[in-house]
């Protein structure tokens, strides 16, 4: 069969990979979805209780709207603030329910790997030409399927940065893993018996660190023994906490406000320039270690340091990464915190998400890599960019649609250490199933800030 005509596959039924099968579904092109989890979204159910801080027209695809209008869909108001919860009931999983889309839906099915037919990575004679294969763990065992092309929505949820200051463990941070929770646990619903009553570290410079920390404050008037530390990696909090009033998102900017007021009514307590390299448990509790700098004893961790991508299923396509961000290389350069201190980055699409290897591409967060700062609405950005180029309609594809909220802050300056590692890529809102996390912070006007 030619590659035309087989389906595009998409990995990852998340808020990204659906809006692309409902662009390839306008286009004309066969979306095939393949979805680890039971349900579309199903990542989005561990952070379920998490408040956006992006409204409604941020965080809905034009084109899946029109399928879900034409199907007597009510929208939600555009200026209202979904939680997790919404995000799926009313919209991601009404979504998926929809008959266009669910009979291209398979749900408990995990990508193991992607390769070309007959094709490892070394080989080059007739490799563009050769489909896709796609090896998949699902109900009835493995088994292969082929796609004419590959987009990559998987997201970066399950495969959290370590707390380790290295980019590995800390000595002894597997060992106490029953003590360590990463994301934002919901501290005030089914992790409400973990917290309640005990000392708690929570370990990250991002809005994902700001939400455990708020829930955990609030959990005091219930449980006043409650303590709450926070340790971040840098010293100055100004860039971390964000452009307050400023910020065009408004929610996001009260957010560093409040955490702000809270420090400075010192119900939390913060440790800088905490560069962990050990976790340690004696009788009194877990002790976090910084070179010579040692943290009181704490009950339990959470660690908001961010995601990473797991490249491994793509080991056998040849993609191109930047070595820093492992993110796509021409898309590098506008994201990298070394060089962007306010998450500034014009909208960008096929052109930039580009590979060696024709007809994939990696979008959504695992397509930022290790960056953090991540807006849903640019994950559908370069959906809709990259479905135009699939269906070989470049003028389209590297027009820009999107203009995009500015973060009221910008700095350059960074001869203090920062935070960059600690700035969650889901300090978050939208994790989609086996994909997308999302709406971490924004991405600004071009040109904001360089290094």
């Amino acid at each position: 069969m030619e590659n035309n005509q087989l389906p595009v596959a998409i990995i990852g039924a998340g808020p990204v990979g659906l809006a692309a099968a409902a662009h390839l579904l306008a286009r004309g092109l066969t979306p095939l979805i393949l979805e680890a989890g039971p349900k579309a979204g199903s990542s989005i159910e561990e952070w379920a209780h998490v408040k956006m801080f992006s409204p409604w027209q941020f965080n809905v695809d034009k084109e899946a709207a029109k399928l879900l209008l034409a199907n007597g869909w009510i929208p939600p108001p555009e200026n209202e603030y979904p939680t997790g919860r919404d995000l799926l009931d009313r919209y991601v999983r009404p979504l998926a329910d929809l008959d266009q889309i669910k009979r291209h839906l398979q749900l408990n099915t995990r990508v193991l790997a992607v390769t070309r037919v007959g094709q490892d990575v070394m080989k080059t004679q007739g490799r563009s030409a050769a489909p896709f294969l796609l090896r998949v763990a699902g109900p009835t065992g493995e088994r292969d399927v082929l796609a004419g092309a590959v987009i990559d929505a998987s997201g970066t949820y399950l495969t959290p940065n370590w707390m380790g200051a290295h980019g590995i463990p800390a000595l002894g941070e597997i060992e106490h893993a029953t003590h360590i929770a990463y994301g934002i646990p919901d501290v005030l619903g089914r992790a409400r018996n973990r917290y309640a009553n005990k000392r708690v570290l929570v370990v990250g410079g991002g809005h994902s660190a700001f939400n455990a920390l708020q829930d955990l404050v609030r959990l005091i008037q219930e449980a006043p023994q409650t303590k709450v530390l926070w340790a971040i990696r840098g010293n100055s909090l100004e860039r971390i906490l964000g452009g307050g009033a400023h910020d065009q998102l408004e929610e996001r900017g009260k957010l560093g406000l409040k955490i702000r007021q809270l420090l400075d009514d010192g119900v939390i307590e913060l440790f800088r320039s905490v560069a962990i390299d050990q976790i340690a448990g004696n009788g009194q509790g877990v002790v976090v270690k910084a070179g010579g700098q040692v943290l009181p004893p704490a009950d339990e961790l959470i660690v908001a340091t961010g995601f990473r991508p797991d490249m491994s299923l793509l080991s056998e396509l040849r993609i191109e990464l930047d070595p820093a961000t492992q993110s796509p290389v021409v898309l590098a350069p506008m994201i990298d915190p070394n060089e962007h201190s306010c998450g500034t980055v014009r909208p960008h699409g096929a052109v930039e998400l580009s590979h060696p290897e024709e007809g994939l591409f990696i979008v959504g967060m695992k397509s930022y890599g290790r960056a953090p700062t991540f807006l849903l609405m640019t994950g559908y950005e370069q959906i809709r960019s990259v479905v135009a180029a699939l269906a070989g309609d470049w003028d389209a594809a590297k027009r820009v649609e999107l203009v995009l909220p500015e973060t009221g802050i910008c700095n350059s300056n960074f001869d203090e250490a920062d935070d960059r590692s600690e700035v969650s890529p889901v300090q978050r809102s939208c994790c989609g199933a086996g994909g997308d996390a999302v709406e971490v912070a924004s991405r600004a006007s071009p040109g904001c800030c360089k290094g």
